[in-house]
């Protein structure tokens, strides 16, 4: 399920963006094509969460590819979104550009377009959004992304198009999505694993233009390998194509049940590796860290543990995501790997007893007490888990509000320690008793 914002530049694709997703996400600039960073964001609305993309940023400046560039990203658009959010300018009507939109929209008539006749911010201007009719692609929304007139109907006719969510259901496979930078050899993993090509592996960064899904038999449990687009740095995806693999890439995070992060060992960890974990994180995905091409890097009795030093030292927080060093070449410890990736999905769905969670928060109380709220102390009575896949637990206190970060990472911590949980985002949450 995802919604797609198109149209020509300066029209107001990134205000929209921000003012739907709630967000600043999008650089808004009067200068068309200053947004250069994929955008991507989630809309919540009427208790459903959409994902959204903005393409503004896409357009290349040379003057002779403008309109090949846009139409290569409402193609694009139309063959991943599930609707489109169409969106002109009212104080411009009718362009060349837009027609030629309409037109490439027209002719995919299974996917759904909203057309947002941006900048109607007064009565005169939301009776001239009437002449997108003319268009010929359904229903007009009169909007102002800039104070947000007419986003509520716009977000209650995207809601009502978009297909109703699926009933959630118990799936007997784990989904292990392969991810990384370009050329850290993920392909060539998934093959190793395989023990035949799936994938296209060459020397080119950035061959895989798609997620591929291969089903594994592994030791009688059916598993789903997704071998994602390489996620290159922000500033490199300045293809519409490029754009899209990322954004497949990200979906392949928010759908998977563990997420492999595939590091070349020759380089290292660098902030992006580390965006990704933060996205999978934020997602409550297992992860875990390959370190790939082992086989070249020169090695002592030592070196895998310096390499671990190294890397829990820049992932702070993350520190608890296991560390595989493996070598698709050679097929050093793939199938630790994978062995490795299914024990993560284990503790991620992982239920801990109430007696023994309460046992472990009362050990971890004794040794370190919360910090007083206000002059009071702060006791928490007790503790819950109430989920699994993933885990959230709920301690119920009497000033939940006077707990503070730092305490609930010690608290984290005490958690891993007793219970494990290695490569498994923990959600704590603070309930008043």
């Amino acid at each position: 399920m995802l919604a797609a914002i198109v149209g020509r530049p300066n029209v107001g694709k990134s205000t929209l963006f921000n003012r739907l997703t709630e967000s600043r996400q999008a650089v808004v600039h009067d200068e068309p094509g200053v947004t250069r960073d994929r955008v991507y964001g989630e809309i919540e609305w009427n208790g459903r969460t959409i994902p959204l993309v903005d393409t503004g940023g896409y357009v290349p400046r040379s003057s002779e590819r403008f309109e090949a560039a846009i139409r290569e990203q409402v193609d694009i658009a139309l063959s991943d979104a599930d609707v489109i959010l169409f969106v002109v300018d009212v104080t411009t009507g009718i362009t060349d550009v837009d027609q030629e939109i309409a037109q490439t929209l027209r002719r995919a008539a299974d996917t759904p377009v909203l057309i947002v006749a941006n900048k109607a911010d007064n009565e005169e201007r939301r009776w001239m959004a009437n002449e997108f009719y003319q268009l010929g692609l359904g229903e007009v929304y009169p909007t102002s992304a800039t104070n947000g007139i007419g986003t509520g109907e716009l977000l209650d006719a995207l809601v009502e198009t978009l297909p109703a969510e699926p009933e959630a259901a118990a799936r007997d496979r784990t989904h292990i999505a392969l991810v990384g930078r370009p050329n850290v050899g993920k392909s060539s993993l998934v093959n190793a694993i395989l023990g035949f090509d799936r994938s296209i592996v060459t020397e080119v960064p950035g061959t895989t233009r798609d997620a591929i899904h291969s089903v594994v038999n592994y030791e009688g449990d059916e598993l789903v390998l997704v071998d994602t687009a390489g996620l290159r740095k922000k500033a490199q995806v300045k293809e519409n194509i490029e754009f899209y693999s990322a954004l497949r890439s990200e979906r392949a995070i928010r759908d998977g049940d563990v997420c492999v992060l595939v590091l070349d060992a020759t380089v290292g960890l660098e902030n992006q590796d580390i965006r990704v974990l933060k996205e999978a994180e934020k997602h409550k995905k297992g992860m875990v860290l390959a370190v790939n091409k082992w086989d070249l890097v020169e090695k002592d009795s030592k070196t895998a543990r310096r390499y671990e030093e190294y890397f829990h030292q820049i992932l702070e927080t993350l520190d608890h995501v296991p560390i595989v060093f493996v070598s698709a070449v050679t097929k050093q410890r793939v199938y630790k790997l994978i062995d490795t990736a299914l024990q993560v999905d284990d503790e991620r769905r992982k239920r801990v007893q109430t007696s023994d969670l309460n046992d472990a928060l009362q050990a971890a109380i004794a040794e370190h007490r919360p910090p007083s709220y206000r002059g009071n102390h702060v006791k928490i009575k007790y503790a819950t888990q109430v989920r699994n896949g993933p885990p959230v637990f709920v301690f119920f206190a009497n000033h939940p509000q006077g707990i503070r970060d730092s305490y609930k990472r010690y608290l984290e911590g005490k958690l891993r320690e007793h219970f494990g949980f290695a490569g498994v985002p923990l959600t704590l949450a603070f309930k008043p008793k």
